[in-house]
């Protein structure tokens, strides 16, 4: 018998928790014995703490078998995922899934929603209309043989315990932990079915890891889990110190998926990355060079073949094909501002996890479990770094839907921006590959 006062007691402390005891907790936190007020206890001392390898394998392990684990060996061929731990502006798994899916990659993608000031993969889908991510296993099967992709939110029976917990995390200002990020995200992971995984491991200002040495240690010990599971993985170190593309917003960031599939975007930081990471999900699950795989990318956009198969996909799904295919037909926000340089120079830096706040105060995002996301708000973002400007230019245009909120976000956003006399390095988007 284990009591959750003294593993709470324990891991503040600073001693390691046996695999029965994380179990335990884990499995009575599911099942509602285990209040909210205690899981938070103990994943703030995780928090402060830390983990051991060996607890980290254990809380894994033990969050894996709070559900079922789906059984994918009637679904013919290789079968890979891509998981990225979370930024502002990052909507590569919409663009990188069904490109791999066209290039013959089955892509069982189950993914989450927004966490803290990033952005999630589940509330940019739902802002298409009729988007269903809820459905049975035996649905996601079906769509995943038919169409070769599926993107859908945590059944009621997959990790429910990271399904909890997840939502928690968003709340108590515990998401920034190794530990307790790279349990929640394998233990999704190695419940899907799947044969090889891509992970996106970001860093700086708009990440959890704001140091890509945390960054390093993170995408390791996410490696290191799913090769003891004996799964092909592979980590990217990627820099998230200013928003990925121009859009931030849920159904603003579909627009600009859809942009990039049908080849009509000028994101040059979103192309090179989707690229790069759906190339390592070809390479992973059939062995062919990153240099072909990545000429197959090529032509799967040049083609349509990627945007026919995201057509696809969100008619499997119950999605409104008439708004994804002339997005014009969407409402549009009512309070519409433009945030403006103050001073002339140029854009030295911009503090992006003030970019993904100010999404939240304009109501993208979730300030407590069970809010609400309006998928209409969002902010273009027209000048990034290493952009030159004069004071008065247009930085960003920022639409909400309460102008009191679409000012303070405005407010927030001309703060985020850093300006120099001179043009700043150039960026490295992709910093390290690890296997």
């Amino acid at each position: 018998m284990f009591s959750a006062y003294e593993i709470i007691r324990k891991k503040r402390d600073g001693s390691s928790l046996s695999s029965e005891e994380l179990e335990y907790f884990v499995k009575e936190y599911a099942s509602g014995n285990i209040p909210d007020y205690q899981a938070s206890s103990l994943l703030m001392a995780t928090f402060f703490t830390g983990m051991s390898d060996e607890e980290i394998l254990y809380l894994t392990k033990a969050m894996m078998s709070t559900g079922i684990i789906v059984d994918l060996s009637g679904v013919p061929g290789p079968k890979a995922d891509k998981h990225s731990t979370g930024g502002v502006g990052d909507k590569i798994s919409l663009i990188l899934a069904p490109l791999a899916a066209a290039c013959g990659v089955k892509v069982p993608m189950v993914s989450g929603r927004g966490l803290g000031h990033t952005g999630g993969t589940v509330d940019k889908l739902e802002s298409i209309p009729g988007f269903r991510t809820q459905m049975s296993i035996d649905e996601y099967k079906q769509i995943l043989s038919r169409v070769g992709l599926v993107m859908s939110a945590q059944s009621e029976d997959l990790v429910p315990a990271d399904r909890k917990l997840y939502a928690l995390r968003d709340v108590t200002a515990t998401v920034e932990s190794i530990p307790l990020i790279t349990s929640s995200i394998m233990s999704k992971k190695l419940s899907e079915g799947i044969d090889a995984l891509v992970l996106d491991v970001k860093f700086g200002s708009g990440a959890f890891m704001k140091k890509s040495a945390d960054a390093r240690r993170l995408a390791k010990k996410m490696v290191g889990v799913g090769k003891l599971y004996g799964k092909k993985v592979t980590a990217y170190l990627t820099d998230m110190s200013q928003p990925l593309g121009r859009e931030v917003g849920n159904w603003n960031e579909i627009v600009e998926s859809i942009r990039v599939l049908r080849g009509e975007s000028d994101a040059q930081d979103v192309i090179e990355l989707t690229k790069r990471l759906t190339a390592e999900m070809i390479y992973l699950s059939t062995g062919e060079s990153l240099t072909s795989a990545e000429k197959e990318v090529d032509k799967a956009i040049t083609s349509g073949a990627g945007y026919e198969k995201f057509l696809e996909m969100v008619t499997a799904q119950g999605g409104d094909l008439k708004v994804v295919e002339n997005p014009d037909r969407y409402p549009k926000a009512r309070s519409i501002l433009e945030a403006k340089a103050v001073e002339s120079g140029y854009v030295s830096a911009i503090d992006t996890f003030g970019i993904g706040m100010a999404n939240v105060k304009l109501g993208g995002g979730r300030a407590k479990v069970g809010d609400k996301v309006d998928p209409v708000v969002g902010i273009t973002m027209l000048k990034k770094v290493g952009d030159k400007v004069s004071a008065g230019d247009v930085l960003t245009v920022v639409r909400g839907n309460d102008d009191a909120k679409t000012k303070s976000a405005v407010e927030q956003v001309v703060s985020s921006y850093v300006f120099s006399a001179n043009k700043p390095a150039e960026r490295i988007l992709v910093k390290e590959r690890i296997s």
